[in-house]
């Protein structure tokens, strides 16, 4: 990875509010893609939108304010009470499923907090311009400049900068608007988090689509798809769009989101370790997924590859040690014991 173009845009390492030699650790609060999607059809992976958090390096980085940064901020408030809480949230893009949560998100509204927003332009909004204007009346009580807690906005121009002695790089995803994944450079190993994407070159070679039958279109589509193989090559987890099946696809042509069996393949092809099939569509429900999980496995078995692939469930913990992948639960007492494979079955 490219070494960091502009100064550090977190907080310092004396501003370190967890160890900084602990193993780095993944918390899923949102997974659902477009809307919120509670009920029991969907309790066993989750309804809430996008949202992961990452201890790693004595930071905390939120990934995306979906509707999931809500029980994250609740659980954050009960965990640090009183204490100086700095929160780095990194948001991909401003579509709503990716930051309709923020305006819950309790630590915001604690004095003692610094809560660092840091994203890209979008197409038509600043950052700042678009959360605050979702806290404007009639859509929201209170706004944003009303939150006590200490907020910055960051609108990032390079692509490779860090957060204290956390490297991070984003890339440019194929996703309406401006939308960018991160690839966090931990000292456990590599975290990526790409949620909204859609394969060129499958998109390229449908029907209607303009250039399918131009062997320069489809020679760029092949191209942009690599960049993005590169952007995640080598990452011990890797939390990817897989929102539709096969048949599902032909119908969402365009809309920005992936084809499980491609995200599968690019990973395979990336040497990724660890997948995590991710931005689950609203529709789904537990079965759904399951399902395309078991056929997700089953292509990478079939494919001879040992990369390991879960669809991604709120409430699942991850710990990265060493590049080592390791789930899990928290039980009475604050302890914790690794979960098995029964556990995860």
């Amino acid at each position: 990875m490219d070494k960091p173009s502009q100064p550090d845009t977190g907080s310092s390492a004396g501003n370190n509010v967890l160890p900084l030699n602990g193993p780095t650790r993944l918390r899923f609060w949102g997974v659902r893609g477009s809307i919120p999607s509670p009920g029991w059809q969907t309790a066993r992976y989750g309804g809430n939108t996008s949202c992961v958090e990452v201890r790693t390096d004595g930071h905390i980085i939120v990934l995306d304010a979906g509707s999931g940064i809500r029980p994250l901020g609740l659980e954050l408030a009960r965990e640090f009470g009183q204490r100086p809480l700095a929160v780095t949230l990194l948001i991909t893009h401003t579509h709503w499923d990716h930051i309709q949560g923020f305006p819950f998100f309790v630590p915001a509204y604690q004095s003692q907090n610094s809560v660092t927003i840091l994203g890209y332009e979008g197409a038509r909004h600043g950052l700042e311009e678009t959360l605050s204007g979702q806290m404007e009346s009639p859509y929201f009580p209170i706004g944003l400049k009303e939150m006590p807690g200490n907020i910055m906005f960051r609108e990032l121009k390079d692509l490779n900068f860090s957060i204290g002695n956390l490297q991070v790089q984003a890339a440019y995803t194929n996703h309406p608007g401006v939308c960018v994944g991160y690839r966090l450079q931990t000292h456990d190993g590599v975290v990526t988090f790409v949620p909204d994407n859609e394969h060129f070159e499958r998109l390229r070679a449908q029907p209607g689509k303009g250039l399918c039958s131009s062997a320069e279109a489809i020679e760029y589509a092949r191209s942009r798809d690599q960049r993005i193989a590169e952007f995640v090559s080598g990452s011990d987890i890797l939390i990817m769009d897989s929102q539709y099946d096969e048949n599902e696809y032909s119908s969402h042509i365009g809309w920005g989101h992936s084809c499980a069996d491609d995200t599968v393949n690019l990973a395979i092809r990336a040497g990724v370790k660890h997948l995590f099939m991710f931005h689950h569509d609203p529709a789904h429900d537990d079965a759904k997924i399951r399902a395309m999980e078991k056929h997700a496995r089953e292509l990478a078995r079939s494919a001879g590859s040992r990369m390991r692939v879960e669809a991604a469930r709120e409430g699942r913990e991850v710990i990265l040690d060493g590049g080592e992948v390791r789930f899990v639960r928290a039980i009475r007492g604050g302890k914790e014991r690794e979960l098995t494979r029964r556990d995860n079955a």
